[in-house]
């Protein structure tokens, strides 16, 4: 498939960001890597004065079908009743986008169920969950496509979107996670793998088990291909939303693990799209830091979260506005020592 085209920074522009914070009345680098995200927000935006007004987390939903095989202490169900618990305000995100004047938009991709309609759900709905990849190919070229093709669409919406939150949900999903990470990376599986949603020593080994028939099952380590054969709808449009986003020149604040592995996607698809992701918070979850390391990049925030939802990118939030407050808010050294601040 064609993927939209990704420029590059300015480079002029991007020494003229540098300047003017330097600029600044402090010693620089004072302000230390929040001086570095003030520059980076600038250069995604293409603006020499980068602004953060409205702020959308996109919070996509989809089934496993490896779920089947036990990865998850939680039955698939629980991902329906999450999304309605999200659509009624009262989910962790929730709480937390209104704490940090985000808003939260919910997107099924493939939840194993008939939704009905919502004002807050967006339905992008490639089928109901993605196949037993222990068993077969999770999904079809055409449905890979498809997911990708909704995400691009949907981060191009609305163009006073400053910046892009990626969150997720679907019980199974560190599984389906863990696999793509293995092959993107790559990386050893084992290393990939980590507790999930929770998991005892018996829940661990079922987990374990079931992803080393699936990695066993198919060599692929191309990245539709990969994509293709491990799933899921969530993380495939959420990689869409990077590629479309990084079009647009918005910002992509990434979360967690999973939100990770789909901007990982995205990335091995279009390199480019790699200067426009903002990894929001290192997770608790085994693998992440692995992630980190691949992309040689340090998140924002390390707080020990591991919920997914799109919680850690929220909680970031506040830090893109400060960053950008530094441009307009804050006089330059000339105008102190000249006493023109009136």
């Amino acid at each position: 498939m064609n993927f939209p085209v990704i420029e590059p920074f300015d480079a002029a522009l991007t020494a003229s960001l540098r300047a003017r914070v330097d600029g600044l009345a402090k010693p620089p680098g004072a302000l230390g890597r929040l001086e570095d995200l003030a520059v980076r927000l600038g250069a995604i935006q293409n603006r020499i004065d980068p602004r953060i007004r409205r702020v959308r987390a996109c919070v996509v939903a989809g089934d496993h079908g490896l779920n089947a095989q036990g990865v998850s202490a939680y039955p698939s169900a629980v991902t329906q009743a999450m999304v309605a618990t999200m659509l009624a305000g009262r989910a962790s995100v929730n709480a937390l986008a209104r704490a940090c004047d985000v808003e939260v938009c919910i997107v099924d991709a493939g939840v194993d169920a008939d939704l009905a309609p919502h004002p807050r759900l967006r339905n992008e709905k490639i089928r109901r969950g993605t196949r037993d990849a222990t068993i077969e190919a999770a999904l079809t070229d055409d449905e890979v496509a498809r997911a990708l093709a909704a995400g691009i669409k949907l981060a191009g919406e609305e163009s006073d979107i400053d910046a892009l939150m990626l969150g997720e949900m679907g019980i199974g999903n560190s599984a389906t996670a863990a696999l793509l990470l293995h092959r993107l990376a790559p990386a050893a599986l084992n290393d990939c793998i980590g507790a999930g949603a929770g998991h005892d020593a018996a829940g661990m080994a079922r987990k374990i088990a079931a992803l080393e028939r699936a990695a066993a099952r198919s060599n692929v380590t191309a990245p539709l291909d990969v994509l293709r054969e491990f799933g899921g709808l969530e993380i495939i449009l959420l990689a869409g939303i990077v590629l479309g986003g990084a079009a647009s020149r918005r910002v992509i604040l990434v979360d967690g693990f999973i939100a990770s592995v789909a901007a990982l996607a995205a990335i091995r698809l279009v390199p480019a799209a790699r200067e426009y992701c903002i990894f929001a918070h290192a997770s608790a979850e085994r693998g992440h830091r692995i992630l980190l390391d691949v992309l040689q990049t340090q998140p924002l925030l390390d707080l020990g979260l591991r919920l997914g939802e799109g919680t850690g990118a929220v909680l970031a939030a506040p830090l893109l506005r400060a960053a950008v407050n530094l441009f307009s808010d804050v006089a330059t050294l000339d105008d102190v020592l000249s006493g023109r601040l009136g």
